[in-house]
């Protein structure tokens, strides 16, 4: 009897005994609730693998304005060419973007003929127009427009990367606005040779007057699209009214043509503001991660600080039409997500608005094109960077032009750690491979240290911090070494921590794979 009394007595505070020897911060985790990365590149833009942050913090990191990659001044482009769409196809960039014009007269919008347009690149740095005679423009087919038809106002390409797409339609593309009856699916076998795929919409319910995207997601096995919508819907047929804020929705498909799935995005911990564009595709180094780019759109209205923006004359113009031309605001956002539907989004700028000088702070600045791809670094020697491309310059004149911008590879957000010192502990997961590789920096007199633990919180012998090489420099695929070379691969497969202690450093990702 006392026996039976004092058993679960007993349990429990063997349980208590057991919780009290973790170390802080951490739970008892089954193997089983390990997630498992595999060999796949891990990135600190959400905090999926983030079990605690010691003295470190998560760290957004801005890109470095560049030159200018490509002007619009043709006559069938102008001052509101946008909507851009770059594709890394082999060793040649695609560019693609809508022309038309764009300003204000005696207080009236003007908005000219819209066509969808075509240029390229070897390196991604400059843009050339190719003559390519498909359609007249003025009498003349002496130009690089690619479209001329429905869905022509926000035209979005990209390269299907589905295991068993047929070669004439290896590009697709979404295009249409609500007038039009909603988005078509368009085909290719070359980027610039183009046709409907069928007469009628694919996705019929939304708002689509932003740039609407899709793609092959690779790891779920299915299309994804991405567009327009409003919090509170709209009024369609005769009368066009939008309700609440600028918002984006999803959808996915099996064969591009059958859209099913409908989402509204939801967001981690962010306010509910304009979102104009999406620019949402799979990061090509991780593409288990999906990485969007939204415009975040302010109407800020008249003040002593926007009378302070650059040509005051121009802007007083522009409201003279329509006050949010005048006094609306664009940057660049951030914001990552594993699921498709909920993001965890950054709500500090991403692409600020920057320096005051002509042709910024307005209504149209950085948008940012979709999406990131990589090129060489202009330091030689130097790893390869990403390139990202943002408008600048609208409203006014014969055109505007599209900005290139860096950053590292991986580098969007860092686990970051002063000269103090900061330590990350992950969850537990499971890996396959043989060596870990880092992309991190470090000051002259910084450091990074690797510990591997059990699922538990204790270090796994061989694998502990005094056993690890100290690194130091500024590397993108580092690989971390401990004492006496142990045998990493005997862990592959296990319920394991990482435990990285940073001094004067950044962390921007990690990886599992095999030795070279």
């Amino acid at each position: 009897m006392i026996d039976q009394i004092l058993r679960p007595v007993f349990a429990s505070m063997a349980l208590v005994s057991l919780l009290l020897m973790q170390p802080f911060g951490q739970t008892l985790v089954h193997a089983d609730e390990a997630i498992n990365i595999g060999s796949r590149r891990e990135l600190f833009v959400d905090g999926h693998l983030i079990d605690k942050l010691d003295g470190a913090r998560r760290r957004m990191h801005h890109p470095t304005a560049r030159e200018i990659a490509i002007e619009h001044h043709a006559a069938w482009e102008g001052a509101g060419s946008g909507y851009h769409t770059v594709i890394q196809d082999g060793d040649l960039y695609r560019m693609y973007h809508r022309g038309s014009a764009l300003g204000v007269d005696a207080g009236k919008l003007k908005l000219g003929r819209q066509v969808y347009c075509y240029a390229e690149s070897r390196d991604g740095i400059n843009f050339t127009k190719p003559e390519l005679g498909l359609f007249a423009y003025n009498g003349s087919k002496n130009n690089n427009i690619i479209w001329d038809g429905v869905g022509v106002h926000n035209f979005a390409p990209f390269l299907d990367t589905r295991p068993d797409c047929p070669a004439d339609s290896r590009f697709k593309a979404l295009a249409g606005t609500a007038k039009e009856g909603g988005l078509f699916a368009f085909q290719s076998s070359d980027g610039i040779h183009w046709s409907l795929m069928q007469k009628e919409p694919v996705v019929t319910e939304g708002a689509f007057d932003s740039q609407n995207l899709a793609f092959w997601d690779q790891t779920a096995g299915k299309y994804r699209a991405y567009f327009r919508t409003f919090t509170k819907g709209i009024t369609t047929g005769k009368v066009w009214k939008p309700e609440g804020y600028r918002a984006i929705r999803t959808a996915s498909s099996a064969d591009f043509l059958s859209w099913s799935d409908n989402a509204d995005l939801t967001y981690e911990d962010s306010p509910v503001e304009h979102l104009y564009t999406n620019q949402i595709g799979p990061y090509f180094r991780a593409p288990h991660i999906l990485i969007g780019f939204p415009t975040r759109y302010v109407e800020r209205g008249w003040s002593d600080s926007m009378r302070e923006l650059p040509q005051l004359k121009q802007r007083e113009e522009r409201a003279a039409a329509h006050l949010r031309y005048g006094t609306a605001l664009t940057e660049g956002l951030l914001m990552a997500s594993r699921d498709g539907v909920h993001f965890e989004r950054w709500n500090e700028a991403f692409l600020r608005p920057g320096p005051q000088r002509p042709d910024t702070w307005l209504y149209g600045h950085q948008y940012i094109a979709w999406h990131a791809v990589e090129t060489k670094s202009s330091l030689p020697g130097a790893p390869n960077e990403l390139s990202l491309y943002a408008s600048e310059g609208s409203w006014h004149g014969d055109g505007n032009a599209i900005r290139r911008y860096t950053l590292r590879l991986d580098g969007f957000v860092s686990i970051n750690a002063s000269w103090k010192g900061g330590e990350l502990l992950t969850k537990p997961l499971k890996f396959d491979g043989e060596e870990l590789e880092c992309n991190f920096a470090t000051s002259a007199a910084g450091s990074m240290r690797v510990e591997l633990q059990s699922a538990d919180g204790t270090p796994i012998p061989g694998f502990t911090l005094d056993d690890c090489s100290e690194l130091f420099g500024d590397a993108i695929d580092r690989n971390v070494k401990w004492k006496g070379d142990p045998r990493l691969l005997e862990l592959a497969g296990k319920s394991i921590r990482l435990r990285f202690q940073l001094k004067d450093a950044d962390l921007y990702s990690f990886r599992f794979g095999k030795a070279d």
